[in-house]
């Protein structure tokens, strides 16, 4: 019903800088909260940020500052801009969102795209 597709991985050096993008399609009526994760081979997948319809940003703590999240409403799709990236910030980011497919939802939907692998490296 609902597919998520990431984009924009890919290997950079430390320092350097990563666009990630993420389109939602489907059977959308409306789109609340999108989030980025990531998660590294082995662990749990953290949060990195999220954002509502109306732009409201919460992001990881430690992220803070280094990467920013937005958003295109009218393109249904999620950014993740990623500045002075670390060799720690090497990991798969998926691309999270709660949708609604039908006017009546009172409750949107829970989605995952398949992710996209970063790779901090020199």
């Amino acid at each position: 019903q609902v597919q998520l597709v990431e984009s924009g991985g890919g290997l950079v050096q430390p320092g350097g800088s990563l666009r990630l993008s993420c389109a939602a399609s489907g059977s959308i009526f409306s789109i609340d909260v999108m989030a980025w994760y990531r998660q590294d081979p082995g662990k749990q997948r953290d949060l990195v940020a999220w954002i509502t319809t109306g732009g409201s940003t919460t992001y990881a703590p430690s992220l803070k500052g280094r990467f920013t999240i937005s958003r295109d409403n009218a393109k249904n799709t999620v950014y993740l801009q990623m500045n002075s990236l670390k060799t720690e910030d090497t990991a798969v980011y998926y691309c999270n969102a709660v949708v609604r497919t039908a006017p009546r939802m009172n409750v949107g939907m829970n989605y995952w795209g398949n992710g996209t692998l970063v790779t901090v490296s020199s």
